[in-house]
């Protein structure tokens, strides 16, 4: 009689828990210039190239159960800065056109990998890139923490630049790569918000 009752009394609570796991609310990641670093990395045959870009704005929303995300990261194309001031301009007149495709932008459509409620989750975040006014499928790796009063994200990709129809800046003497490195961390408060 007493397994019996201490069996009813565990599947009450594996019940309860798995619905309240179902019952997790959306998660809204708002993205803070001021929170969020967007790095670009690029070799050469002389050195790497290291330089930032500025975020605009963004908002990734998701549940915690689901594959489903939605939302947009949108970076300042005009902000990229290596540090040199020719090669800068090279880069916005030349490559990236920055004048004509102010933006560069990411906009997810579903994640790969369980995303946890709490804790730490390595995913990958399937989206569209939108870059020199083209979109380009991509999968990205992420690593992403949430918790009660808090949120990471950290996101390291590849952008076949030259492949994608942007000019390859690489002259007769410097050969530059034809991909950059992208790395871009960021963080938040408080991210629960009403299930929808």
């Amino acid at each position: 009689m007493k397994t019996t009752s201490k069996r009813g009394v565990c599947v009450l609570v594996l019940l309860a828990a798995a619905i309240a796991y179902a019952q997790q609310p959306e998660v809204a990641l708002n993205f803070v210039p001021s929170q969020t670093d967007v790095d670009f990395t690029l070799g050469d045959v002389l050195h790497t190239v290291h330089g930032n870009f500025k975020l605009k704005s963004g908002q990734i929303e998701f549940a915690p159960t689901t594959s489903v995300i939605r939302g947009q990261i949108t970076v300042d194309a005009g902000s990229g800065n290596s540090g040199s001031p020719g090669r800068d301009r090279k880069m916005h007149k030349e490559v990236l056109e920055s004048t004509r495709y102010s933006e560069v932008t990411f906009r997810p459509d579903r994640v790969e990998g369980k995303v946890a409620a709490e804790g730490k989750s390595a995913v990958q975040v399937h989206g569209m890139f939108g870059i020199h006014g083209a979109e380009h499928e991509i999968s990205v790796p992420a690593e992403v923490e949430l918790a009660p009063d808090h949120w990471s994200l950290s996101v390291h990709f590849v952008v076949p630049y030259v492949k994608w129809g942007l000019k390859d800046p690489s002259t007769f003497i410097l050969r530059v790569s034809k991909t950059v490195d992208i790395d871009l961390r960021a963080s938040g408060q408080n991210p629960w918000i009403a299930a929808r």
